[in-house]
Parts: C-alpha cells; structure tokens; sequence
C-alpha cells in the first residue's frame, strides 16, 4: 500500500489500545482486456519480509475528492492520465487499519474501476517511499490471485473482481440482445 503523508492527518486517533493516523485514499482496479488486474508487490520498509499486492492508488491531498486522487495516484504510479469523470463513481469502498514504516494507519478508501485494452506501466513517476518499497508489478486474473498463495489487498479482492467482471459481461449480454 502506498504510505503517502499526503492525506494522512495529522492528528491520531485510538482504536482499542492503539494510536493510528487517519487516512483517506483512493485506489484504481485497472483491469486489461484479457480480465487482468494491476498489482503492484509492495513490502513494509520497517519489516521487509512482510510482501504482499496491492492495487495502484494512495492518500488524498486535503480536499481532494476520492476521483481526483485515484486519477493523480494512476498518473503518478503508472503514467497513465486520466480526467477524474472518466473513473466515474466508485465501485467498492472499505476501511482498512495497517502498520506501514512503523506508524499505524487507518484508512477509509474508494476503489475505482477503469479498463483498458493494454498498458505498459511506467513508474518514473513514484516517489522516494514508493521507489523504496515497491519491488515490482504484474498482471492478474482473479484465479491465479487466488490460487497463489501471496498477500495481497485488500483480502476480498478476487471475489470482487470476479463480481465485477460478472457484472460487466452481463451488461455486455443485455447490450447485444
């Protein structure tokens, strides 16, 4: 998960015995035409053991809206550009609690559908957290996701995935009736 400061408020707050810093965040499902999904393999740099796969996406500038910052992450960790309206609504919303580089957050996100028939990522846009802590990227189908044994986030995603392309192969159908 990509652990911006930006966004991240500066007050903390408690859950249970814990102090956290809350955090807004907006992610990208970015999905090709073969039904793959682009995870990014992230590690914590305070336990570099601790891998897992996560979706594009970050913290909210201060009053950025959830569209705007899912399209400024995109740019930012993929290179690709797009209008916020073209994000359209969010497709699944979820709150989250995670330690990352020795703080812990949590963060209430929006995830954002967008498809695309290919795209070949360019991460020159990362910043210096995001250099230090992300090791690699790869396309996945909902199975081999699930089937494979690795971490990822958040832990429902290839049944949402699973329930999206379903809801977008029915559409398909109803549209060629």
């Amino acid at each position: 998960m990509s652990a911006r400061s930006a966004g991240a408020s500066p007050a903390a707050a408690t859950s249970g015995d814990r102090a956290y810093t809350p955090r807004r965040a907006a992610r990208v499902l970015l999905i090709d035409a073969a039904g793959r999904v682009l995870l990014f393999e992230g590690f914590d740099p305070a336990r570099p053991g601790h891998r897992y796969w996560f979706t594009p996406g970050g913290g909210l500038d201060p009053l950025e809206s959830p569209a705007a910052g899912a399209a400024r992450e995109l740019a930012e960790e993929t290179g690709l550009r797009l209008d916020p309206a073209e994000l359209g609504e969010p497709v699944w919303s979820d709150a989250t609690e995670f330690t990352f580089d020795g703080a812990w957050y949590r963060q209430e996100q929006d995830f954002f559908l967008h498809r695309v028939d290919s795209w070949q990522v360019d991460t020159t846009g990362f910043n210096d957290i995001e250099r230090r802590s992300i090791g690699g990227h790869r396309w996945w189908l909902p199975d081999e996701l699930a089937a494979s044994g690795d971490r990822f986030y958040p832990p429902e995603l290839p049944a949402l995935l699973t329930r999206l392309g379903q809801s977008a192969a029915a559409g398909q159908d109803e549209a060629s009736c």
